[in-house]
């Protein structure tokens, strides 16, 4: 996945390329010196090892709105693949955006109610470690010029590298 700052507040656009060389363009929440919403998720779902969040979900033929095919061939059935994965993977979504929510407001020093960890299934110790690579990845966002990007490569327990 790679982000590209953009100025002010207009929505970050996104590259991301799966492992099967399809290509997508996405536009995200996030932008000027905020992080990128979809650059939060891929943050904490791999800090806290989450493999069935927003981009495992991706990786694994999930196709949201706010993506645009760009290049590469699409496997057989990918729309009907991807409305299945996301009616069965409803929760774990679910479970993602509250991750990440959690974890950014603790990045941010915002206010978190006691046992909101515990009920994600999250010991506060993971959540603090994630919070305090969240804070640097938001200082590193901080820094870059509008226009110069920042890639990642998303990775979970148990699969294979995907981008």
């Amino acid at each position: 996945m790679t982000f590209s700052r953009m100025a002010d507040r207009r929505p970050v656009e996104t590259r991301v390329e799966r492992d099967d060389g399809v290509v997508f363009a996405m536009r995200g929440a996030g932008g000027g010196g905020d992080l990128p919403h979809d650059l939060v998720h891929a943050l904490v779902e791999t800090e806290l090892g989450v493999a069935d969040g927003i981009w495992g979900c991706v990786a694994d033929g999930v196709v949201w709105r706010s993506m645009r095919h760009v290049s590469g061939r699409q496997p057989p059935h990918a729309a009907e693949r991807s409305a299945r994965l996301k009616r069965e993977r409803a929760a774990a979504i679910q479970r993602a955006e509250g991750l990440a929510d959690l974890v950014g407001r603790c990045a941010r020093g915002a206010e978190v109610l006691p046992g909101e960890a515990s009920a994600l299934g999250l010991p506060p110790d993971r959540v603090a470690g994630a919070a305090a690579a969240l804070a640097d990845a938001a200082r590193r966002w901080r820094s870059l010029a509008v226009g110069e990007t920042w890639t990642v490569e998303w990775r979970a327990p148990g699969r294979r590298r995907r981008r």
